[in-house]
């Protein structure tokens, strides 16, 4: 996959953005990137696109800029010049696919049905728009369309909301969905960004969807482990579950045989995805023991930040 759109991947939400003025488009870039994401397809559509992408990119080189409705390759060129990393198409349009590819310009063309999934697959793609997705069918169609395609992914776009978008980032051959709830045109037009970049780290926190899985205690010894999941079974019923390294009282607490990282022990905090939770904490400033990180398969399902926190290590888990 294109390094672009494996960024894209880790960032999972990209705001689908509609300029009019091409003055909204600092103070709107500087709120996504506030607010958690720092991607935008600005749509073509307009006559300030071309210039809200320039003004983007110069000034916050950070981001990922990218045009969307992008319909001829006169405009892949407009967009490209201006500072557009990637192409967005509501339709697959064979020509403009081609142009891309040839010039090694990341580029996902609307697909709605598995013909046009074939022609992207013949064009040499392996990431396509699903558009518009829940009036096409919704996640449901994509799972029933990636079933014969398993090496596409898709990055659905139209009539995702806070709502619905775990629903679609829960399916594994969902690169990342666009939408536009965070960036509406009436904020954007009434200089609202400061909306903008609260409604755009709600969205970043329902995708991440952070809640506490447990709290570790270290223990000294294996007795003292039992004995302190005891405690916690006799007082409230969690009821004691002896493992290999640990014993758990319930799911909430558990008992390490030996004393783990952390000076006191460790909180694990459970994610929708540990990827994209790592990539939105490290953009933050925050720095991970990536020796401790675990996978399953290529899926990286549990990591611990570098710092202690009040005496405790905190790892991420995945759901």
């Amino acid at each position: 996959m294109n390094e672009v759109l494996e960024k894209i991947q880790k960032i999972g939400i990209v705001p689908v953005v509609v300029l009019d003025d091409a003055k909204d488009a600092a103070p709107l870039a500087k709120a996504l990137c506030e607010g958690g994401l720092p991607c935008a397809e600005v749509t073509f559509r307009t006559a300030a696109a071309e210039e809200s992408i320039r003004i983007m990119a110069k000034e916050f080189p950070e981001m990922l800029v990218g045009a969307g409705t992008v319909l001829t390759t006169e405009q892949v060129d407009r967009a490209v010049n201006a500072g557009a990393k990637f192409i967005v198409s509501p339709g697959l349009n064979p020509t403009v696919v081609k142009y891309c590819v040839d010039k090694g310009i990341p580029v996902t063309p609307g697909t709605s049905n598995p013909s046009d999934v074939e022609m992207a697959i013949s064009l040499g793609l392996d990431v396509v728009k699903f558009f518009p997705a829940e009036q096409a069918g919704g996640i449901n169609m994509i799972k029933a369309m990636a079933a014969p395609y398993t090496q596409m992914k898709f990055m659905p776009t139209g009539g995702i909301n806070a709502k619905n978008i775990n629903s679609y980032l829960a399916f594994d051959k969902i690169l990342a969905c666009g939408g536009s709830w965070m960036v509406k045109k009436d904020l954007v037009a009434a200089g609202e960004f400061d909306k903008i970049r609260d409604l755009t780290k709600e969205a970043v926190q329902t995708m991440l969807g952070f809640e506490l899985a447990h709290i570790g205690i270290n223990c000294d010894s294996e007795t003292e482990a039992e004995k302190t999941a005891d405690a916690f079974d006799g007082l409230f019923g969690f009821t004691k579950k002896v493992g290999n390294s640990s014993v758990f009282a319930g799911t909430a607490v558990e008992a390490m045989k030996s004393k783990g990282l952390g000076s006191k022990g460790h909180i694990a905090v459970a994610t929708n995805s540990v990827v994209r939770a790592k990539n939105y904490l490290e953009m933050m400033g925050y720095k991970f023991n990536e020796e401790s990180a675990k996978f399953k398969g290529d899926k990286m399902t549990a990591i611990y930040l570098a710092d202690e926190i009040g005496g405790f290590a905190v790892h991420l888990v995945q759901k």
